[in-house]
């Protein structure tokens, strides 16, 4: 009787046992269970611009990639420089601009592309303080409109920083020296270089500047880019300074408009003071940093795929200020804390193509 008892005890452990390894799963796939994949990740290495460095490491980034089977191990590189040259190990680039993948195409590495796509938009702003923003408006140049402040004269802001205007001038008497916009080096980083082809667009009278034209724009824009003297390589080297040397060393610096949304929401304890001193600026008309990912490998077009997922875009954009690639997505600003974002963004002009844009980096690449 002990016999058959121990018999029966041990058939039903085995059967326990057989329901745990496999009847499990059979049950989550019917009932649409968890995604999360079963042994070891994926690892899928590259390079990507400084500015979605905290998104790709993010906890919730990684654990909603996790869940898509794939592990990110990413380094930061500058936008323009790390489509030069592709390392051997890399499976994606991900720079921030379309005119980078143009590039890409005509480097040595151009063989191994399988595949790219826009993941995220980011348009190029001005960051600023109160008192700098305040002159701004009353010299016309800056208009506040729907809680948002727009650079509705690009063209006079421009001429001020040419003709070494001082800051005294515009009513700012605290600040030393002449008005200055400080950017990130165009020749290595993304927002620098689309600071550069807006101003060449500017400077040409609104217009997209062409192969026949870029010419009679480029010693202006030389010009200007020559009173900066050192340049950081990152946007997000230089966006720390700016907060962190203040509006004495950094009145108005080049940027993306997802830093402050996502400094913000990282450093919570700062929020009021950055919603007190800081000011977003946009550019009437701006240029947009589409943030294309470049697939060199299967594992890189799988970390494509797995960005374009809703969940992914819904936290680039509440997380971390990044709106959406995907048509038909909608980025509300009002979960965000930070104030002075616009709904959409309207005004916004072409970049020059690739070869004018080669011209031009090339020519400031000697600063």
């Amino acid at each position: 009787m002990q016999k058959f008892l121990g018999l029966i005890i041990l058939l039903a452990v085995a059967a326990a046992a057989a329901f745990f390894m496999f009847g499990k799963d059979k049950i989550s796939s019917i009932s649409g269970g968890s995604s999360a994949p079963k042994g070891e990740l994926v690892t899928v290495t590259g390079r990507a611009g400084s500015e979605k460095i905290a998104f790709l490491q993010s906890e919730k980034v990684t654990q909603l990639l996790a869940e898509q089977g794939l592990k990110v191990n990413v380094k930061k590189a500058g936008s323009v420089e790390m489509v030069q040259e592709a390392a051997s190990d890399d499976d994606f680039l991900w720079p921030a601009s379309q005119i980078n993948v143009e590039s890409f195409k005509t480097s040595t590495s151009r063989t191994r592309l399988q595949q790219s796509a826009d993941i995220f938009n980011s348009p190029i702003v001005l960051y600023s303080w109160d008192i700098v923003t305040d002159a701004l408006i009353k010299a016309g140049i800056v208009q506040h409109k729907e809680g948002v402040n727009y650079i509705v004269d690009l063209p006079k802001l421009l001429e001020l920083v040419k003709t070494k205007k001082q800051w005294k001038e515009i009513g700012l008497t605290q600040l030393y020296g002449s008005l200055i916009i400080r950017t990130t080096d165009p020749s290595k980083s993304n927002s620098g270089n689309m600071f550069a082809a807006l101003i060449a667009n500017t400077l040409n009278n609104g217009e997209v500047v062409a192969t026949d034209t870029v010419d009679n724009v480029l010693p202006q824009v030389k010009d200007l880019y020559a009173r900066l003297g050192y340049m950081e390589q990152s946007s997000s080297d230089l966006f720390e300074k700016f907060l962190q040397q203040g509006v004495g060393a950094y009145p108005m610096i080049v940027g993306y408009e997802n830093q402050l949304v996502e400094y913000s929401l990282l450093h919570k304890e700062h929020l009021e003071l950055l919603k007190a001193k800081v000011r977003i600026l946009y550019p009437v008309p701006t240029v947009w940093a589409s943030h294309p990912l470049i697939a060199m490998t299967d594992k890189g077009k799988k970390l494509l795929a797995a960005l374009k997922e809703p969940k992914l875009q819904k936290s680039a954009w509440e997380q971390h200020g990044f709106r959406s690639g995907l048509m038909g997505v909608e980025n509300d600003p009002s979960v965000l804390e930070v104030v002075g974002l616009p709904k959409s963004i309207d005004a916004v002009i072409p970049m020059p193509n690739a070869t004018v844009m080669n011209k031009i980096t090339k020519q400031l690449s000697s600063f």
